[in-house]
Parts: C-alpha cells; sequence; structure tokens
C-alpha cells in the first residue's frame, strides 16, 4: 500500500507515520514528490486493520495498490523515475544511445568502436566481457581483460560504460570497472543475482527474458528494488514467438504498455530482437516513436569478422546513418539527442 501525505504535512508527522510503520514490520520506502510525499508500506496488510492510519495527523489517505510489484508500480511513484549514470540523465527529455560491439575481442577492435560510437553521437559504449553463448564451444569473452579493456575505452574517448554481470560472484568486480551493470535476457528471473546486483550503488539495465511476460519483468526489477537499487533501466529485447524469421519477435507494444503501469525509463534493443542488421535502424526509429527512453545497438567496426553477432552488427557507416534519422524523430517525439 502507499500512504500518501498531505502537502503541509510537517516533517514530524512523516516520521510518526513512518515510526509507526516500521514498529508493526512493514518495509518502508519514502518518496518525496514536487507536490506530495509518498510512503510505501510493504507487509501483511491484515496487521492495518487494528490501525487507522488515516486518523494521523498529516496522512491525506491510504491506498492500496492492487499489483504484485510495489515499488515498480506508476501507483507508487507518479513522476517518471530518471536513472542518473555520470552525467547523463536516462529516462528524462534526452534520448541516449548505448552502442558497441557485442563481444570485446582485442584492445584496437573497441578502440576503433568507441571513438565511432563517440563521434556519431553515442552516449554510452557498450560490449561483453563475459558472454552467455548457447555453445560452449563458442567465444566465451575476455572476462576481466576485456573489463580492463573497457575502462581504457572510457577514459580515452568519455563514454560511460555498460556491460553485463553474468555470476553472483563478479558482481563487485564488473561495478569496479562498469557504469551500468546488465542483467541479460537469461538471467530476468535469476534471482540470487537480482539480489545481488540491489546492493550495489549502480544503475542497471534489466533486459526482459524470451518467454517472460511484462508482469514477471516487472516483479524481477522489484526484487533489485526491494533490495535498495532504485536505478533500474528496463530493456525490451524481443520476445519468443511462432515466427522463426527473425531471431525473436520485437514487443514494441511494451513500451507504452509499461511506461503506463510503471514509472521506470523504458529502453529497447533492436538489434538482439531482429538478428538482422538491416532491420535494425527501421526498428530503432519504430522505438523512440513508440517513447522509448533509450536505445542499446551492437555496432561494429567490421561486422564480418566479429567473434560474435556479426550478422545482426552494424556497419560504422550504417549506424551513423541510423543515429542521424533518430534525431529527427527525437524532434519530433518532443525530445533530444546529445
Amino acid at each position: 500500500m502507499i500512504v500518501v501525505m498531505d502537502h503541509r504535512a510537517s516533517d514530524g508527522e512523516i516520521e510518526e507515520v513512518l515510526i509507526r510503520l516500521k514498529k508493526i514490520g512493514f518495509q518502508i520506502h519514502l518518496s518525496r514528490g514536487v507536490e506530495r510525499t509518498i510512503i510505501g508500506a510493504i507487509g501483511d496488510r491484515s496487521i492495518l486493520c487494528d490501525i487507522n492510519l488515516e486518523s494521523m495527523p498529516g496522512v491525506e489517505k491510504v491506498v492500496p495498490i492492487l499489483q504484485p510489484y510495489k515499488l515498480a508500480s506508476r501507483a507508487f511513484q507518479e513522476e517518471n523515475t530518471i536513472v542518473k549514470a555520470g552525467d547523463l540523465e536516462i529516462g528524462g527529455a534526452t534520448i541516449h544511445v548505448m552502442a558497441g560491439p557485442c563481444a570485446v575481442e582485442s584492445r584496437e577492435q573497441l578502440m576503433k568502436a568507441a571513438r565511432l560510437v563517440r563521434d556519431a553521437g553515442g552516449a554510452i559504449l557498450r560490449g561483453g566481457a563475459f558472454k552467455p553463448r548457447t555453445s560452449p564451444y563458442s567465444f566465451q569473452g575476455l572476462e576481466e581483460e576485456g573489463l580492463k579493456l573497457l575502462a581504457e575505452a572510457r577514459e580515452e574517448t568519455g563514454l560511460l560504460i555498460v556491460t553485463e554481470v553474468m555470476d553472483v560472484r563478479d558482481v563487485s568486480m564488473v561495478a569496479h570497472y562498469a557504469d551500468i551493470l546488465q542483467i541479460g535476457a537469461r538471467n530476468m528471473q535469476n534471482f540470487f543475482l537480482l539480489r545481488e546486483v540491489a546492493r550495489i550503488d549502480k544503475p542497471v539495465v534489466l533486459k526482459r527474458g524470451p518467454s517472460g511476460t511484462i508482469e514477471e519483468w516487472l516483479m524481477a526489477a522489484e526484487y533489485i528494488m526491494s533490495g535498495g537499487n532504485y536505478n533500474v533501466i528496463l530493456c525490451e529485447r524481443g520476445i519468443r514467438s511462432f515466427e522463426n524469421y527473425t531471431r525473436n519477435t520485437l514487443d514494441l507494444t511494451a513500451v507504452p504498455v509499461v511506461k503506463h503501469l510503471s514509472h521506470l525509463p523504458v529502453i529497447v534493443d533492436p538489434s538482439h530482437a531482429i538478428g538482422m542488421w538491416r532491420f535494425v535502424p527501421p526498428m530503432a526509429r519504430a522505438a523512440i516513436a513508440a517513447g522509448a527512453d533509450g536505445l542499446i545497438v551492437e555496432m561494429h567496426p567490421n561486422p564480418s569478422e566479429a567473434l560474435c553477432d556479426g550478422p545482426q552488427s552494424l556497419t560504422p557507416e550504417n549506424f551513423k546513418m541510423m543515429m542521424d534519422d533518430l534525431k529527427k524523430i527525437a524532434g519530433l517525439m518532443g525530445r533530444k539527442m546529445p
């Protein structure tokens, strides 16, 4: 449930409500908005039968949250959440693009990709140091050496870094190097991993699983938020359907639906959704038109030589053309790009 405080409520009155709720065993999350202070209370509602919170000074009303996800719900927080990563704000008026190779392969490859992303207007460099692959014989990534190369690319270009973490044992190491941690689609419901990234003070990109419903996706975000990390960025990257021409089916309806249900920012990954580079730019344009707060796309200096996901990676030239188109569409949507 949420306790909506009167706009004239004093700090003392707010504190009294907090003390009362904590005393009866509720987990408390305080949100101070422009016009209202909202107290999110998670616990056994039956306990409240003996307590009349609405009679307490400063309380305007008590509203139950019917969805199973509480902290991620729009009912808990009406204003959009803006996630800050370095000097960037994700979820605000500016649309940011995360781009780079699927995997960090070498210093030369990564540095070239980073400069291309920066020069085309990208704000964040993506690159996998740990690569979860369907086949155990495929390239699995450079691991910590790849993380060091990503950090070096950040120093040279000024781009922030987003990379995937796969194992609870690696969370602190990845967080040491990266600005934003990514939870991949296969790990959307790896609850031990979600609890671990909830402990860090870094933004988390949470990808939707290939068979995950919107509610399950938001419940995964709830795991991270309930552990104390509210800096969650949701990422739609395609779901499994009966269609097998493309790698996955990009569910663009999820963008406006999730933004209606939740206050969290939503970005889209058209590269993994489509799996074929020629269809990535039109889906990227459609994502921005649907209201996405950003994109994460794959771009490789030479896709034909990529060790991972070459067929879905844009060339530098195609990436630059896409970025130019996105700036026009962002303007039509009343937003902007760097």
